[in-house]
């Protein structure tokens, strides 16, 4: 295998040490395969980004259950106050009269106020003056972080189920594709490639930089395949299937963007493990022409044929 200088390595944060056979750092999703324990409740909470990053299901729902939860809480109060504190809803039964405390509070929290019910009171004003204060605030925060999801930039970009040694020029290269499958533009589309491995006899694992045929481009409408050539200065030179086995190879795909439509930065990323990666394969074309358009099968991003390898 041909010699690296020190620049070739590079540090993921991932630790040097290699756990199991088959451990994976970084998930085919892009999220990291490691979990921290012993850490407390409030060392752990972090409920901006929690809300930011949760499903949108789960989103609303939270929304909806607080804004529930509150309303049932001042029309406890108003019930205990005393719904003679409240104007209009009185000869009614115990339930009608909290129904009603409920609704006037959901009023009173959203500053709509039909003027069917109102408060009495001092201490009944106190309270309603309170709920539509921490109203504003609910609803300010409710938005922010409405807004912050909505603009916060998703990348979606598509890697390739597999990677792929195919035979390049007049040697092989390690093969993968990508596709953004949204209609954004993506510009100066740049992509960092590495592999990790273990050492020999040792469980400490390298880092190595991996150089590409082409690490970024202009723009991105199409399908790219990007190619590492095992040429003599790569750490993949002169080994075969067995070895990527035994050293329990892991590669990591880091790409980074401009988008053109939320004007910020896109990150994504992806791994391959030995076990899908095939040899002896080429990427089959996956664009045709069609009345003047390059159409792109983006489900085909995955199909290859069979390939002599050099």
């Amino acid at each position: 295998m041909a010699k690296h200088k020190k620049e070739d390595f590079e540090d993921f944060g991932l630790g040097e040490k290699s756990y199991s056979k088959g451990y994976r750092s970084l998930n085919k999703d892009g999220s990291f395969n490691i979990e921290k324990t012993n850490i407390s409740f409030l060392e752990r909470l972090n409920f901006f980004h929690s809300l930011v990053t949760m499903k949108w299901s789960h989103f609303f729902g939270i929304v909806a259950l607080t804004y529930f939860l509150v309303n049932t809480f001042f029309a406890t109060i108003y019930s205990l106050i005393g719904i003679e504190h409240l104007t209009g809803i009185h000869g009614l039964t115990p339930f009608e009269q909290f129904m009603e405390a409920f609704f006037f509070s959901a009023q009173t929290i959203t500053t709509l106020g039909y003027g069917q019910v109102a408060p009495l009171g001092l201490l009944a004003n106190i309270v309603a003056a309170t709920e539509s204060l921490l109203g504003l605030l609910f609803f300010a925060l409710a938005t922010g972080l409405f807004y912050g999801r909505f603009s916060k930039p998703i990348s979606k970009i598509k890697f390739s189920q597999k990677a792929i040694i195919a035979p390049y020029q007049d040697i092989n290269g390690f093969m993968f594709r990508l596709v953004n499958p949204q209609k954004n533009e993506l510009l100066d589309v740049e992509i960092n490639v590495s592999v990790s491995m273990k050492r020999k006899n040792s469980e400490l694992r390298d880092f190595h930089i991996l150089d590409l045929e082409r690490d970024n481009v202009r723009f991105f409408p199409s399908m790219w395949t990007v190619v590492h050539p095992i040429d003599k200065n790569s750490p993949l030179y002169e080994l075969n299937k067995e070895d990527y086995f035994e050293k329990d190879f892991e590669f990591i795909a880091m790409l980074k963007a401009f988008d053109e439509s939320s004007g910020q930065m896109v990150y994504s990323r992806s791994s391959y493990k030995p076990e899908e990666i095939e040899w002896g394969q080429k990427f089959v074309y996956a664009a045709k022409r069609h009345n003047g358009k390059l159409l792109v099968d983006v489900g085909r991003i995955n199909e290859s044929k069979k390939a002599e390898l050099n």
